[in-house]
């Protein structure tokens, strides 16, 4: 263990971890900050389970979202073979010869499919429930920052993050700050796998663990600074995706609305402006020229671009949503979610006879279709 956290990568040159040591008046960051970490990530788990079920299901349900599917195929023997062990999603040729077989249009065959593969999708109350939990946490987080971390004078004064860097001491709000955030990733971590699946399923789970691999590593190397400015202007963004989800989920397609107006616009000024032409710029430009880069400093620049790479390519589906919304749908109930389900356009649909038509991208994928919700997952936390 001694050789991983060797001084030499860890710290710039003429620093050891001797005078990281904390004194009477200053308390440094250490590794053992953290040894509570993970048994907190459990705690968040079961409060979430709670949360969900005594809550979050309860309000769901009085506000009339849908609990169940409320559409479903008719029962066909052969079209539930070819769905099972075929494809549940034939191409309009292997249609066209279904639709002879059974007797049914084309139309009839496609449309069966789109319900059978609705019918496989998670209920909505599921999607509230979790939109819920998480509205809750992203806003404790950011109430939390934003009345501590602004108050230092570093957070108005970038250059700050580099004087006399890495002998800064950290104050017990930025303590808390990572400490809760680090055991959030770690319980989005667990439970990815029994949460609610979407197309972005495995760039999401990379972001979760590049957070809290930067969160980890940032705090260990004294980088707490930049990285509580971060974690600020990440959780905005998220309390207005989750508002805006949970509203949608509940029919309420004006708050929807105002909600994902307030998600992108913050989305675009913290993460797509202020992230990379301020505080990258800080981290990669200022540092450079007033600690210098060693080992540690590449890890950490490194991870910032991954993360970043990862918030351009979430902002591309909100733009794409933006330009739905504005141009090619104006008649929808709530924002679209683009990046949900594999099926997503059928996950979504309101019972009816006639389902409404798809809206074809360019590349022939469906983009949305009425009534959708805007994607959880556009970046989670300091994403």
């Amino acid at each position: 263990m001694e050789r991983f956290w060797n001084e030499q990568f860890w710290l710039p040159s003429n620093v050891s971890w001797a005078d990281l040591k904390d004194s009477a008046s200053e308390k440094y960051p250490h590794l053992e900050d953290f040894r509570l970490v993970l048994p907190f990530a459990v705690v968040i788990l079961v409060v979430r389970y709670l949360f969900e079920s005594l809550l979050g299901r309860p309000l769901g349900v009085f506000l009339g979202v849908p609990t169940t599917r409320t559409i479903t195929a008719e029962p066909n023997p052969f079209l539930e073979n070819v769905f099972t062990r075929e494809t549940s999603r034939p191409t309009s040729r292997r249609i066209q010869g279904i639709s002879k077989q059974v007797d049914m249009s084309p139309r009839e065959v496609e449309r069966w499919f789109r319900k059978r593969r609705s019918q496989m999708h998670t209920p909505k109350i599921d999607k509230f429930t979790e939109s819920c939990w998480r509205l809750v946490y992203y806003t404790s987080l950011f109430a939390y920052g934003v009345t501590h971390i602004p108050r230092e004078e570093w957070f108005w004064d970038l250059s700050m993050f580099w004087h006399g860097f890495p002998l800064h001491s950290v104050t017990p709000a930025m303590s808390n700050l990572y400490f809760f955030e680090l055991s959030f990733y770690l319980s989005l971590i667990i439970s990815a796998c029994n949460d609610v699946k979407r197309k972005d399923f495995y760039p999401m789970f990379c972001h979760h663990i590049f957070t809290s691999l930067l969160l980890l590593f940032s705090w260990v190397c004294n980088f707490v600074r930049i990285g509580c400015v971060i974690i600020v202007i990440h959780d905005v963004s998220d309390v207005f995706l989750e508002f805006g989800k949970s509203s949608n989920y509940a029919k309420w397609p004006l708050t929807a609305h105002v909600a994902f107006a307030g998600f992108a616009l913050s989305f675009f000024v913290c993460r797509i402006v202020f992230l990379p032409f301020w505080v990258l710029h800080s981290s990669m430009l200022t540092s450079w020229r007033i600690v210098g880069p060693f080992p540690a400093w590449f890890l950490f620049n490194g991870l910032l671009i991954v993360m970043q790479a990862l918030n351009i390519y979430w902002f591309f589906y909100i733009a794409k949503m933006v330009f739905a919304l504005l141009f090619v749908d104006q008649e929808n109930s709530g924002p679209q979610d683009i990046r949900s389900e594999d099926d997503s356009l059928d996950s979504d649909m309101e019972p009816a006879e006639e389902l409404p038509d798809e809206v074809v991208g360019p590349n022939g994928d469906s983009i949305l279709r009425n009534n959708h919700t805007i994607h959880d997952g556009i970046s989670n936390g300091t994403s």
